[in-house]
């Protein structure tokens, strides 16, 4: 059992080593601190926390920094979580409160993580198979392209061109305002108000929608209407902020290329999200060693959820060295989340 002084200490090496990145001796706490005793009875406190491997000392250093375990008993019992000011909070609604539609406003939540909290920011994709499709649109180009967008009321929009100009197009390399009118009518009759994964399902059939003459034109634009919807369903990760863990790199033992590496590969970071313990307090957090089956032992990971009526549950985060400000971070990735779920909710 941790006395309520020795904990009081394990805050302080936590704060005072994150703050410094230089390991913490027992003078250094004490003219820091209020603790009202001498730097001999820290030394004392500080040698229990190191047998229950709490603390350790790096090298030769006199000072001592924390363990994944003392970070962990930080982050569970010790960390203070404030509620972000009114200003911050006005920053975060104006700031997300301006994006045009769900691709942008995911993009702007993670360069706002990374900027509130100067991590690499995370945000996952939401799953798209309980959304509808609102509209289908087709658009000329000219030059033989048509630009196809598909449009949920998740208010996700996907967008492609296909090129009419390609050989096994050629009978459909130009197409009038009048005859793409009668398909793009068509498409919404077929496809208007289905669920994505139901849509996708229904293009997959061979229909010329009663518009023989523009058969070629019809497949294809389908085809292309088909991926969007399967690529709408697939689970994806928007990522920022990477500068900042290049920033970060004397906190990691060696080489941040396999983290790096580890990020690019969706699946690693959405699997750790999908294993990540039941959220306290909205946020949860895994540190170090926990991380360590995803390739990410040398890593912390904040997270929360985020949702919207009707679509299904999501996360977003940020990941950086176990040397983290846990506490700001928490916070802002708890209001961010909120924020969003609130957002998504209200369109």
């Amino acid at each position: 059992m941790v006395s309520e002084r020795r904990l009081a200490v394990l805050r302080a090496i936590v704060q005072d080593y994150v703050a410094s990145r230089e390991p913490v001796g027992s003078k250094t706490i004490v003219d820091r601190h209020s603790f009202g005793v001498s730097a001999a009875t820290i030394r004392n406190d500080m040698a229990l926390l190191e047998e229950e491997a709490l603390i350790e000392a790096p090298h030769t250093s006199s000072g001592r920094i924390p363990t994944d375990k003392g970070y962990r008993l930080f982050v569970d019992r010790l960390a203070d979580v404030r509620p972000l000011s009114p200003v911050q909070r006005h920053a975060i609604e104006a700031f997300l409160g301006g994006s045009a539609d769900l691709d942008e406003l995911l993009a702007r939540t993670v360069r706002l993580m990374s900027q509130l909290t100067r991590q690499l920011a995370v945000v996952q994709v939401p799953l798209f198979g309980v959304s509808h499709v609102r509209h289908v649109e087709l658009i000329d180009l000219g030059g033989g392209r048509l630009l196809v967008m598909l449009i949920t009321d998740a208010g996700h929009v996907d967008q492609r061109i296909v090129d009419l100009a390609e050989p096994e197009a050629t009978d459909d390399a130009t197409v009038d305002a009048e005859a793409l009118g009668r398909i793009r009518e068509r498409l919404n009759r077929l496809l208007g108000g289905l669920e994505v994964r139901d849509a996708e399902r229904a293009l997959g059939a061979d229909d010329d929608l009663g518009l023989p003459e523009h058969a070629g034109l019809i497949a294809r634009v389908r085809a292309s209407l088909a991926v969007q919807a399967r690529g709408q369903r697939a689970e994806k990760l928007v990522v920022a902020g990477a500068a900042n863990l290049v920033r970060t790199e004397q906190d990691f033992g060696g080489s941040i290329l396999d983290i790096l590496e580890a990020i690019e590969e969706q699946a690693v970071v959405l699997r750790l999200f999908g294993e990540m313990a039941e959220e306290q307090g909205g946020v949860t957090v895994s540190i170090g060693r926990e991380n360590a089956p995803f390739g990410l032992g040398e890593t912390s990971v904040v997270a929360s959820s985020f949702a919207a009526p009707g679509r299904e549950l999501a996360r977003l985060g940020v990941l950086g060295p176990t040397r983290m400000d846990y506490s700001t971070n928490m916070a802002a990735v708890r209001a961010v989340a909120r924020y969003l779920s609130r957002l998504l909710g209200d369109s």
